[in-house]
Order: structure tokens, then sequence, then C-alpha cells
């Protein structure tokens, strides 16, 4: 893993060489099999020239920003100065490009360095890259954020950003065994990313722990610090809910028992309470089709009018249903009234975080479909924040994990109280 090499390098114990020759020794080694990024030619030239200028830039170990020397993975539908944007799509590049995204641009100010672009779905939808998972090969990584996941699992990058429409932040993350964070509803700011459906798109990122998430949060998330820790019991432990009802059922019989278990074990540190919301899943799950196929149609409207066969089939469809769509702004007024509604159920029932599978299992066989998001969906709806803190490996190794859901705007107290539970159910 480069992560304690980069510790080592913040501290002024090994030379940029040092760090440069581990981590091109890591990549050679696991990215032909792994395959998260895409091609660069001179790589490990480039980032050594930006190490050695960060590192004459800040001489003084004491003096150094808090993301000194880190790896960071970028999802290709983010724009990064000296990168092409791709997208994943066979759309000529000239037509995707723009200027820097501010969530690279402060990772790069507190010192981050830009491991290159991460492979992703074909605008962040459904159709997937040719990235493995890193735990086992024939399986998928998940997506959209393909790469981003599976290169901190794989332990190239201390943190990758990615995004999520539906569940392409903590699915992944879920599947590749690391922590997957997707903060509040425009906390990150979106502008740099080529958009899937605005209404919709969260900026997150992945890192191999929460200790690391809450360093890259405070980084990136606006206004960091508003969302402080204020539990339900007036203690440091929040009170956990099992959202009970269609959605959790939702999960397969491996995700369930799993889930289960996991809570088995919070249950002898945490007050859990049980309460069903959500009768009318099939609905919400309607609801961001329709929110989603619309605003994709809308943002792809020009460039799918002059290259419409370069489109895969899958998104395609989206687009196709996204015409037909006439009740729009009764959708977005719906999913302002659920968001109201979970947030009433929360509060009546003194709920500080949902607790629930972050995807219906582990990562399916095969690398024809980047598996089910069903279990992100309604809270990336609503906005709300989520992580994922991996637990354990079934049978056949491969990772499962928890997620973790807050309250509008309470991604800081989501955090701690993450990295407190993260000690209860991590395995792995």
């Amino acid at each position: 893993m480069i992560h304690q090499s980069v510790q080592a390098f913040r501290n002024g114990e090994i030379s940029v060489q040092e760090l440069i020759s581990n981590l091109q020794s890591l990549f050679d080694s696991r990215e032909p099999e792994v395959l998260a990024f895409l091609p660069e030619p001179n790589r490990f030239a480039r980032l050594q020239k930006e190490a050695e200028e960060l590192v004459a830039r800040y001489p003084d170990p004491k003096q150094r920003p808090t993301l000194f020397g880190m790896t960071v993975g970028v999802k290709d539908i983010f724009h990064v100065a000296g990168f092409t944007t791709q997208a994943g799509s066979r759309l000529p590049p000239e037509e995707l490009q723009g200027s820097e995204a501010p969530s690279v641009t402060r990772l790069k100010n507190k010192g981050a360095l830009v491991m290159g672009k991460t492979v992703t779905t074909e605008f962040a939808y459904f159709t997937p890259g040719l990235t493995r998972n890193p735990h086992n090969s024939a399986h998928t990584p998940g997506g959209s954020s393909s790469g981003s996941a599976a290169a901190v699992a794989a332990g190239f990058c201390s943190a990758a950003l990615g995004t999520q429409t539906i569940g392409s932040i903590i699915r992944p993350a879920a599947f590749c065994g690391v922590v997957g964070f997707k903060p509040t509803y425009d906390r990150i700011p979106r502008d740099g990313v080529i958009p899937l459906s605005p209404s919709l798109d969260h900026v997150g990122f992945f890192t191999p722990d929460v200790d690391t998430a809450k360093r890259v949060a405070s980084a990136l998330l606006e206004n960091w610090g508003i969302g402080e820790l204020n539990s339900s019991r007036g203690d440091s432990k929040p009170v956990l809910g099992i959202p009970e009802g269609p959605y959790l059922e939702s999960a397969t019989n491996e995700g369930l028992t799993h889930f289960e278990d996991v809570c088995e074990l919070l249950n002898t540190n945490y007050q859990i309470r049980r309460v069903r919301v959500m009768d009318d899943f099939q609905e919400i799950r309607d609801r961001h089709d329709a929110i989603m196929s619309h605003e994709a149609m809308q943002v792809h409207k020009e460039w799918f009018a002059k290259h419409e066969t370069l489109y895969s089939p899958k998104f395609s469809d989206l687009i196709h249903r996204g015409q037909s769509i006439t009740n729009y702004r009764l959708h977005l007024e719906a999913r302002d009234a659920f968001r109201a509604s979970i947030t009433q159920t929360m509060n009546d029932n003194q709920i500080d975080i949902w607790i629930c599978p972050p995807a219906i299992g582990p990562a399916p066989k095969g690398l024809d479909s980047t598996g089910d998001p069903v279990m992100c969906l309604p809270w990336t709806q609503i906005g709300f924040p989520a992580i994922n803190i991996p637990t354990t490996k079934n049978e056949e190794d491969l990772p499962m994990g928890l997620q973790l859901v807050g309250k509008w705007n309470s991604d800081e107290s989501l955090l701690a109280w993450a990295e407190d539970i993260e000690k209860v159910v991590r395995k792995i």
C-alpha cells in the first residue's frame, strides 16, 4: 500500500525518488490486472517532477499541508489541467473538455499529487469500462466510479474522486473493500465535472479508512465544520435506525444475513431502532429514473444529435426514456417531499444515522454489469450524506460493507461517528 509511503514522505523520512519508486513498483505489478487508470505516457516522470516541486515549496515537514504527497485518482468525468477528459465514451474528445474542477484544485492546493485519470463507465452511467475488482479479477469493481474504487483498493492512491447519481460511490466502495463517502448534495462543488443528472449528481471520494476520509473531507467540503456533533442521546454515541420495509427487503439473502450480523455487533455499543419507511419504494425508484433520464437527455441533447451512433445502447435508451418524461417538475416536488418525510421520521424517532446494506450483496461475477445500485438510490435522491465502511469478506473472499446515512448537512458528525463504528465492525 502506498498509503504508508506517503506518510513517510510527508514526514521527510523518505525521498521523492523512494516515494516514486515504491509507487511505480506497486503500479507495475498490479495495474495490468486491475486496469484502474487510463494509460498515460511518462506518468512517473511527471509525478517525480511534481513531487520535487512540492518539496521545494514546502521544505520543512512541519509546515506541509494536510494532504502533502498524497496520491489521488480522478474519475475521468472531472476536468484536470494537463489531462484530456474522455468520460468513458467514444465521442470526439474536443467536445468534452473544460476548466479544471474546483474539487481537483482544492486537493492540489493541500499538497495532493494527481496519480492520473481513473476509468469510468460511459458518462457515469451503466456501460462498464475495463476495470476489474482488485480482490478477484473475475468480478466487477462496481460503477460508475470503477477505477477510483479499484485504485484505492489496490493501494495505488490514498484517495480518489468519484461521483454518485444512484450508487456510484457507495456500491463500488463496498465491492472493493474501501471507504466511500458521498457528502450532502452540493457540499463539494460539481463545477468542472461532466454531469449525468444535475439534480442527483454528487461529488465524493474513496479512501482506505475513515481517518483519511475526514482529512480529505476537510479539504473538499464547503463550509467544513458546520455539521457539528449533535447526538439524539446527548452523548457521543448516535442512535442508529434500521429502515425496515421494501427498501431493506431489496437486498439478497446473503446481503441481509451479513447486515443482521453487523447489527448484532453494533447492538452491544449502540441504541438501535427499527422503523418502517418507504412503503412506496417502487414509486421512489421510478421517480429517480424519471428525473435522471430527463436531465441526462437535456445534458446530452446537442452531443446526441451530432453523435448518436457513438453512444452505447444503454445510454441511448436512457436518453430516449428522458424524451418521454412529461411531469418532470412534479417528480422534483415529490423528491422534496420525500426528503422532508425522512427528516421528520428521523426526528420523531430520534435517529441520528440510518444503517443499511451498501449493496444488495457482494460484487457479482462478470464484467458486463456494475451491479445493482438500489440500496443507495433513496439516500442519493434526497441528498443525505452516506458512507460505506468495509466490514469483512464472504466465503468467496469478496468484501462486504455497511452503509451509514446521516441527516442533511450532518457530514462532520457522520464522519466522526463512522470512525467510531469502524472500530466495531471492520474486520478487513
